[in-house]
């Protein structure tokens, strides 16, 4: 089968176009077929999007699976695991490796369990 050549019809609305017209027609259109990538990253997250988080916050990859379990466990995810580390460290009045890496090894679930508790009924609230 052989596709017939249509490209002087479809492109007979670019054709009185300048250079940056088309440049700027281009972005134009990249930004429409971007937009929903971006949406869906930004409400949407994974246990392996969060390990690289952590990995890029300086732990191990057996301390940010350990992490990524236990925020998982308690339906904190969607809230970024980054960001719980950081939440639980705030509390244990402690630094951020210090708090993950507690995590990782079973401390500090109850301030984990506080933040879960707390983020199910604020939660309930917006509905």
């Amino acid at each position: 089968m052989r596709r017939e050549d249509d490209f002087e019809v479809r492109s007979k609305h670019l054709q009185h176009m300048t250079d940056e017209e088309l440049d700027a027609y281009f972005w134009e259109l990249a930004e429409k077929i971007v937009d929903p990538l971006i949406e869906l990253a930004y409400y949407h997250t994974s246990p392996s999007i969060e390990r690289s988080v952590l990995l890029r916050m300086g732990f191990s990859s057996i301390e940010a699976k350990e992490i990524v379990n236990r925020i998982e466990e308690r339906g904190l995810l969607s809230k970024g695991a980054g960001h719980i580390v950081l939440k639980v460290a705030e509390r244990a009045k402690t630094d951020y490796l210090t708090a993950g890496r507690g995590l990782a090894n079973g401390q500090y679930l109850d301030v984990l369990d506080e933040i879960a508790r707390e983020a199910r009924e604020n939660e309930a609230g917006e509905r």
